[in-house]
């Protein structure tokens, strides 16, 4: 694995030797602390022409990290086709990882109490990999690399991360630790009426060390990511699910579902093994680099004098010994302001000092807000399974089933997101709030055009994905049926899913502690919770389904209505006017795929058919409405494909 990260690291080497010739082009006696315009969204005015000619720097000096280097298209290309096509690798593994536990145990007694015991992994995942802590954590790398670029005494990323891994480390084991010991009442408050409880108890013991597994891999990938690193983060979960596979198989004959449990403690510290190797690159480069690595004020190219120039350089034979170039005193370089003001730190706030690693960005309070924004988030699924665990039988693995299909596209439309959340991190750290603001709505559009489309296929062709995916073994066709219908109904919500998780990264981007976003989460999560009590009894598992797209699409509302005032200052009436283009294209299209789908029992066929047409009425229509989405995408297409096919073809 080591060697397979090492491709995206050099990946990024050529754009920054390439950002360099335009900077000393269009200003040669600029400072090389400047960086010209992108590098940390500054503007570089014109300054006093140097004596020294750029041709008489150093020639040693270090080219700027790849975290410094202006962003290009080219770039975030390059970084969402890695980040998409590891995603989707792990999205099919996750499904192998379903069909195995649905083929080796059906949907009963032992899958209930495993899928229990599944919520700990659920909820670690989510508070520390992919929202909780990543919220908190890439902003500070972002600041953190910030003062290294500017400069800052020692090494801010390397103080950070030297004041708060251990720190973190120790809480996340305490934290495992004690929910080991408190198994049973956990699982009693969790599921009262589970028919085993005794099984459940055991898994959640093997599944309670992913607490610390899971913090440390997701400590590693904010690190990497906020590096401008996106290979090894993207790859955790294909280990991850690789371990609970093979364990499912190596060990299901004699442990029965306890295999699973154990398979998700081995794929935690795999997820750690795999990012290891270049999280380790990156912290030595910048011990041997230190601020020259970067774009620093100080880090400027080493002048050599006239003189002592001209008395090494070698002359042809009968050329005058002495110059007629006088001799002038080079100008101080400064670095010039930027085009929006840094961010300032909260009123009261008191400044820690210079080097440490709270002036490098990492705040409790933010850290405390986005764990429980996370936390009330995650928390519908255990709303969820509370309901179900009165039900028959296998409704919690009728929910777990549906929920993991239906939310595939949303995990797949928020993948950008994932990449450019460290760049809208980075740009309010550098001040350049109106970049920042861009790349959000950008995000919100292509998200929203993509979940849309995997809405209407999921709604369109729901009995046909179950019965190919899970049909087979001990998962009977009353369990796809089941399934199916839940299917459906999730995928109501899974809009409101996406602009959430675009939505509140912009709350957190700027690195700031914000209780708005947990405020509009806990609503959800108080909408989920009645609704879910008054529809579990008519409708079963159908009615906590809705409950969840009801609760959710509160949430994505009040986020979306506070943007102005308490996050990011996103245009709301336009993008409102815009997302309604793709919807109505979207339910169009769900409508026509489900007839075509309908008209064949073979399940591959149906899937084939109804996705076809759902992808030619969502695009003809979303074209013929004039969704701005849609030219986004078709240029992000043509540029990963044009890649692809020279990548395959030189």
């Amino acid at each position: 694995m080591t060697g397979a990260a090492q491709p995206m690291t050099g990946a990024a080497q050529p754009m920054a030797g390439a950002a360099q010739p335009m900077a000393g082009a269009a200003q040669p006696a600029v400072d090389a602390g400047s960086g010209g315009e992108g590098a940390s969204g500054a503007v570089a005015l014109p300054v006093a022409r140097s004596a020294v000619p750029p041709a008489r720097c150093a020639p040693d000096a270090p080219p700027p990290a790849p975290e410094h280097t202006p962003l290009t298209r080219r770039f975030l290309a390059r970084a969402t086709l890695i980040t998409a096509g590891l995603s989707v690798a792990a999205a099919l593994l996750g499904l192998v990882r379903d069909q195995s536990l649905a083929r080796l145990f059906g949907a009963g007694r032992d899958t209930d109490a495993f899928l229990v015991a599944w919520t700990v992994p659920e909820f670690a995942a989510t508070l520390l990999i992919e929202d909780g802590l990543a919220f908190a954590l890439i902003p500070a790398f972002s600041k953190a690399l910030a003062r290294r670029a500017q400069g800052a005494p020692g090494d801010p990323v390397r103080s950070l991360v030297a004041g708060t891994l251990p720190r973190l480390a120790l809480a996340f084991a305490a934290v495992g630790a004690l929910l080991a010991l408190a198994a049973p009442q956990f699982v009693a408050v969790l599921a009262p009426g589970l028919p085993d409880p005794a099984l459940a108890v055991d898994c959640t013991r093997l599944t309670a060390t992913c607490v610390l597994s899971f913090g440390v891999a997701g400590y590693c990938s904010a690190a990497l990511r906020a590096h401008r690193r996106f290979l090894a983060p993207a790859a955790i979960y294909i280990v991850y699910n690789v371990g609970i596979v093979t364990a499912m198989y190596a060990l299901g004959a004699q442990w029965g579902v306890r295999s699973a449990a154990f398979g998700v403690a081995a794929g935690g510290c795999l997820m750690i093994l795999v990012q290891l190797p270049s999280l380790v690159r990156q912290l030595c480069r910048g011990r041997t680099a230190g601020p020259a690595a970067g774009d620093s004020a100080e880090a400027r190219p080493t002048a050599v004098p006239p003189a002592a120039e001209d008395s090494t350089r070698a002359r042809p034979t009968g050329a005058p010994a002495a110059t007629e170039r006088p001799t002038r005193t080079p100008p101080t370089r400064t670095r010039l302001t930027t085009k929006y003001p840094a961010p300032t730190p909260p009123p009261g706030a008191s400044p820690a000092p210079k080097g440490s690693a709270g002036a490098a960005g990492m705040d409790v309070a933010l850290l405390a807000t986005v764990l429980l924004f996370a936390l009330c988030r995650q928390s519908q699924v255990l709303i969820e399974r509370f309901l179900a665990s009165g039900l028959t039988a296998g409704a919690i693995s009728h929910l777990n089933y549906a929920q993991k299909v239906a939310q595939i596209p949303m995990s797949l439309s928020t993948m950008l997101s994932t990449v450019t959340f460290p760049v809208v991190a980075r740009a309010l750290a550098d001040g350049d709030t109106e970049r920042a603001r861009s790349r959000v709505e950008r995000d919100l559009v292509l998200a929203a055009c993509l979940v849309l489309l995997g809405t209407a296929v999921v709604v369109a062709c729901a009995p046909q994905l179950v019965g190919l995916l899970f049909q087979r073994g001990a998962f009977t066709a009353r369990d796809t049926a089941a399934t199916a219908g839940v299917m459906r109904v999730y995928a109501l919500g899974l809009l409101a899913q996406t602009l959430t998780g675009v939505l509140v990264r912009s709350y957190f981007s700027a690195g700031r502690a914000t209780w708005y976003p947990v405020s509009a989460m806990a609503a959800g999560v108080v909408a989920t919770s009645w609704t879910g009590a008054l529809t579990v009894g008519p409708w079963g598992v159908t009615g906590i389904a809705a409950a969840n797209a009801a609760g959710i699409t509160l949430t994505a509302v009040l986020l979306l209505a506070g943007t102005g005032r308490r996050g990011m200052p996103i245009r709301t009436g336009p993008l409102l006017r815009e997302l309604s283009r793709p919807l109505r294209a979207a339910a169009v299209a769900a409508v026509a795929g489900g007839l075509v789908a309908s008209w064949t029992s073979a399940p591959l066929a149906g899937l084939a058919a109804g996705g076809a047409t759902v992808t030619v009425v969502f695009v003809l229509l979303g074209r013929a409405l004039g969704a701005q989405g849609f030219a986004s995408a078709f240029r992000s297409v043509r540029t990963l494909t044009g890649r692809l096919v020279h990548a395959v073809l030189r």
